[in-house]
């Protein structure tokens, strides 16, 4: 890979909700209104305002995403995805990277160059960490390539755990 590419892409671990960065992503139920883990807490750091823009946005289907404003939270912008639920029977491997795609497409077009994700579907989701960090990281070195106007891209993980996963993958490319 090549390191223009990788010095763009940072890991870390902490809250997501506390990033000074144009955009962070939400790993969002379909129906937009909130819910547990890393949606849960960007709800409660952007304010009531979130879930009432939220509401007029009538949701959003897996592997697809949805922009509002950040309100309360340092970020000026929220690109809310839907992850697939993780299934051993059946790839979802395509779902998942549509919603990263997906994120950098609305990114684009709302001039973002500085983005933050959560592991996506990796929670309640169930989807096993080391899969979906490659999925992620492949995914957005693609969108860097093609994209060089495209500042930073910063994986932000709540575990020591989680975190080492993602380094680790990064220095092995």
């Amino acid at each position: 890979m090549d390191s223009q590419i990788l010095e763009k892409v940072e890991v870390i671990q902490g809250d997501i909700t506390e990033l000074d960065v144009d955009a962070i992503v939400n790993a969002a139920n379909t129906s937009l209104l909130g819910g547990g883990g890393v949606d849960g807490a960007i709800h409660r750091a952007a304010g009531p305002e979130l879930l009432a823009e939220c509401r007029t946005l009538g949701g959003c289907p897996t592997g697809e995403a949805r922009i509002t404003k950040g309100y309360n939270l340092r970020a000026g912008h929220v690109i809310h995805t839907v992850g697939p639920v993780y299934s051993r029977a059946k790839d979802k491997s395509d779902l998942l990277a549509s919603c990263y795609r997906d994120s950098f497409t609305l990114a684009v077009e709302n001039n973002i160059k500085s983005i933050a994700f959560p592991a996506i579907s990796c929670g309640v989701y169930g989807y096993p960490i080391e899969e979906a960090c490659g999925i992620a990281v492949d995914t957005s070195c693609r969108f860097l390539k093609e994209n060089s106007g495209f500042e930073k891209v910063v994986f932000v993980l709540f575990s020591p755990e989680d975190s080492r996963v993602y380094t680790d993958y990064i220095n092995n490319i």
